[in-house]
């Protein structure tokens, strides 16, 4: 078999066999094919796509390229939760004790974050003493003990999709659907979950900018995950505007307090209720989705998922006492209101220009060796369809540095503020089986 071959086959827009894929994923990660031939093949893949048996064949050739996650010490049906990203996506940070809180097990592993704020990894050691490294024998030992663990990513998980990724970067290959969804599904399943719930992001502060593409991209991963023996579904959710209030580390275990009280952003609950619903239902700890609503919504009624919460912390050697007391979060040293210019309704928000914002505060890093401020951030007081009065403050910043003026006018220009209110708004765009 040939490399050559197969691109050639592939230009012409004609199916590869798996036993094909097998043998371009495993010479391309033991450097036996070179850069330039995969360069080809990537570009032809971006040109003529992939059937779903040849997404499934990628996908699973990429996750045998290196170690696979062994959950199966866990009771139960493991449930993962993936975001394509976005502006302010703390559901994590609420959704792993809310899920454990009515019986499912949640064995997280979430990434540090390159961009607008830190990953999940990084918001948690926003809590002092909260430990992210684990062995795997204490990771599958907590969530059976207390039905949730989040640790970062660690070992040789898919080193096909690493290299490939790191190609595509710079081949202008990014933008292909069968790669995207090859890439996430791939770390999804070497993970090790039994069923898979992803949160396909769209609009301004989104990956997918466009409804249609974000139903493309959400179908093909729904797709593979089925295909290589894992239940999946997808949520396709908002991102024209930051997801709840908060954008920036400690600021967003915060607002996952608040959330977890019952107090939290509309937006950030009721998506979290619609991811974690499917979470449950497709654990098996409800016989529908109705059904699965209501025990998390008792669950935060009655204070179990704060109390999870706060086991969750400690378990894994945090200050739990944060929960009663968030100002042991990090503290930024100024709060300065950004103010509307005039007065009428929010009628947009570029989501990724307050996640620019935030990254300017130090919330996020720009390069990977960069260090995060956790106490900086941004919380918005104003969301599309608000009616502000001229003065009002659109934004509270919070900064350990008092001159922020570049900061302000990146918020500024992020708001679009009309005399009538005519924003017609939607959450959830569609549910993909």
């Amino acid at each position: 078999m040939r490399m050559v071959d197969l691109i050639a086959k592939k230009r012409d827009g004609k199916g590869l066999t798996k036993d094909e894929i097998d043998f371009m994923i495993d010479g391309y990660t033991n450097e036996e094919i070179p850069d330039y031939q995969m360069s080809a093949m990537a570009m032809a893949l971006y040109f003529q796509g992939m059937t779903t048996e040849e997404r499934v064949n990628l996908t699973m050739a990429m996750v045998e390229s290196g170690d696979q996650v062994d959950l199966s010490d866990i009771q139960g049906i493991k449930v993962d939760k993936h975001s394509t990203g976005g502006v302010g996506d703390t559901t994590t940070l609420i959704l792993a004790p809310l899920v454990a809180s009515v019986g499912v097990p949640v064995a997280k592993m979430s990434g540090r974050g390159l961009g607008h704020t830190g990953g999940t990894i990084d918001k948690l050691e926003s809590i002092k003493g909260f430990q992210v490294e684990l062995t795997a024998e204490k990771f599958n030992q907590l969530v059976n003990q207390q039905k949730v663990a989040v640790v970062g990513q660690s070992g040789n998980l898919t080193p096909a999709d690493k290299k490939l990724y790191g190609l595509r970067d710079v081949t202008a290959t990014v933008n292909s659907i069968p790669l995207i969804a090859s890439s996430i599904m791939s770390k999804k399943i070497a993970s090790g979950a039994d069923a898979i719930v992803l949160d396909v992001k769209t609009g301004s502060g989104a990956f997918m900018k466009n409804l249609d593409d974000a139903k493309q991209l959400a179908k093909a991963m729904v797709d593979i995950g089925n295909g290589a023996g894992r239940e999946t579904i997808a949520v396709i959710s908002d991102m024209n505007q930051p997801l709840g209030h908060a954008v920036g580390n400690a600021l967003e275990i915060k607002e996952a307090i608040d959330t977890l009280q019952g107090n939290g952003p509309e937006d950030l609950y009721e998506l979290c209720l619609t991811l974690g619903s499917q979470m449950v239902y497709l654990a098996k700890q409800a016989d529908s989705i109705e059904e699965a609503r209501a025990k998390l919504e008792d669950a935060v009624a009655s204070g179990k998922a704060l109390e999870k919460f706060k086991t969750f912390v400690s378990s894994q050697g945090g200050d739990a006492s944060v929960v009663d007391a968030p100002s042991k979060l990090p503290q930024a040293k100024y709060v300065i209101d950004i103010k509307a210019t005039h007065a009428g309704f929010v009628k947009e928000i570029v989501a990724d220009e307050i996640g620019i914002a935030a990254s300017m505060l130090g919330a996020g890093r720009l390069t990977k060796d960069s260090q995060i401020d956790l106490a900086v951030g941004v919380v918005l007081q104003k969301k599309i369809g608000d009616q502000v009065s001229e003065g009002e403050t659109l934004v509270k910043v919070y900064s350990n540095q008092e001159n922020i003026k570049e900061v302000e006018e990146k918020i500024i220009e992020a708001y679009s503020i009309k005399a009538e209110n005519t924003t017609q708004h939607s959450l959830i765009y569609d549910i993909i089986h």
